[in-house]
């Protein structure tokens, strides 16, 4: 058997608007690399397949005018081996969701592995998904497509909704399971699942007792010692903090966002970035900022961006962003070393957009601005005006110039020097953007007035 190509590849999410003319064309195509070529990949048996069933597909809506314009299941509701809808879709050891009949035949041409991740598979065992199987009826019906024979008997919302309900509870009593396969095997479902089902994601809040369950393994300290599992179970914290009513369910959980905050430091890249970013879902509601904050998110959070790994580094950032629009957690940030990293970082001109955002809402702290000019901002961030093409970092450079030089006459000087030079602040005040402007023409009325004191003094 031909291993499959990903869904998305091989089900477009469009409607079917190839001609005859198109689909045979692809097909030629595919077939010539096959006929011509000298170690064509498995890929292209493939992607001849898919195109000789798109043009059947076609052949038979031109048969029928009335379903010409059909809309073709979402990938996900595709076999990944067969390219058809599933009828008795089933989760293997990898996570995998595959129809039945077609993994089956998989394991019976004695492959042990799975087809998509190529992992080799710890059991073969099938566990049906029956949220999924609930969800393809649903779409059936919604599209006016004939139900595969085996899902002829799930059918209404209320039965969807059941075998939604049911196979949470099912999944959930696999993840407190005390064999590790049985474990990992379920949280890498609740991960797919939550990313690619909304469906999925808003019975967490419907289900009372299922986001306690998810965590459990959090709390009891199993997940520790299986960065796997923990990846997987944070992403799916993750992925159900996106549904709006959940935000607020996952922060009344009193053990979530103390999680979401350990597993900042421990686990995989991946593990500390979803966390981040699971952090900056929950901040999105004020009322989760202050808590998040108090709860002690800020240092490690800071932390992560002091280290340096792209991805986490960006969310982390994001998160901290979001933290700080309130008073209280500026002041946290500062008093966790976030100026002396974030300085650090912008001189490495790493990150800037976010890092100088962030640098500018500090800038509202007194500790902040007084660490800042005595860590050398004003020369750093006169460069940056310079040097920048973007003009929001420019924005934020002046914003926070402007606060130093209303609080550090000394600085001053360095300003004016730079602006005797180049005019720096005086072109800003000219070509920025309208709140960059109103600070440059502040900064060059307190030079002027400085300055106009200081010859006075002199003079008299």
């Amino acid at each position: 058997m031909a291993k499959p190509t990903t869904p998305d590849k091989g089900v477009p999410e469009t409607k079917t608007t190839a001609s005859d003319v198109e689909l045979k064309t692809e097909l030629r195509k595919a077939v010539q690399s096959i006929v011509e070529g000298e170690d064509y990949a498995l890929e292209d048996t493939d992607r001849a397949m898919q195109s000789l069933s798109s043009l059947k597909r076609f052949l038979s809506m031109r048969s029928s005018p009335e379903s010409v314009s059909v809309d073709l299941p979402p990938p996900e509701f595709v076999c990944p081996i067969s390219g058809k809808l599933m009828s008795d879709p089933v989760v293997i050891a990898s996570g995998q969701t595959y129809d039945r009949p077609s993994i089956q035949e998989w394991f019976a041409d004695g492959n042990l592995t799975c087809p998509q991740t190529e992992e080799v598979l710890s059991h073969t065992s099938l566990i049906p998904n029956l949220l999924l199987k609930g969800l393809i009826v649903r779409w059936c019906k919604e599209n006016g497509a004939d139900l595969p024979t085996s899902l002829l008997d799930v059918e209404g919302d209320t039965a969807t909704a059941n075998v939604g309900h049911a196979h949470l509870s099912s999944v959930l009593d696999r993840l407190s399971s005390l064999s590790v396969s049985d474990r990992a095997m379920a949280a890498k479902e609740i991960r797919q699942l939550t990313k690619k089902s909304p469906d999925f994601r808003a019975l967490f809040g419907e289900v009372t007792d299922a986001i306690p369950r998810l965590v459990e393994p959090l709390s009891s300290g199993i997940a520790e010692n299986d960065p796997d599992l923990l990846e997987d179970l944070i992403t799916a914290l993750l992925n159900i903090s996106i549904h709006g009513d959940n935000k607020k369910l996952l922060a009344e959980n009193s053990a979530v966002i103390p999680l979401m905050i350990k597993a900042l430091r421990i686990g995989t890249v991946a593990t500390r970035s979803n966390a981040a970013a699971a952090l900056f879902s929950l901040a999105s509601l004020d009322s989760n900022k202050q808590k998040i904050g108090e709860l002690g998110a800020l240092k490690p959070l800071i932390e992560l961006v002091e280290e340096g790994h792209p991805q986490a580094m960006k969310d982390a950032a994001t998160a901290i962003f979001s933290l700080c629009l309130t008073r209280e957690n500026k002041s946290l940030a500062v008093d966790n070393g976030a100026v002396v990293i974030l300085m650090n970082k912008i001189r490495e001109h790493v990150l800037m957009d976010e890092l100088l955002s962030i640098l500018a809402l500090l800038s509202t702290i007194q500790q902040a601005i007084d660490e800042m000019a005595e860590l050398g901002a004003v020369p750093l961030l006169l460069e940056i005006i310079k040097e920048s093409k973007n003009e929001r970092n420019k924005e934020n450079c002046v914003v926070i110039l402007h606060t130093i030089c209303y609080n550090h006459r000394q600085k001053l000087r360095e300003v004016k020097r730079e602006e005797d030079a180049n005019r720096t602040i005086s072109e800003l005040a000219k070509s920025g953007t309208s709140r960059a402007k109103r600070k440059a023409n502040g900064i060059l009325d307190r030079l002027d007035r400085f300055f106009a004191c200081a010859s006075s003094s002199n003079t008299a």
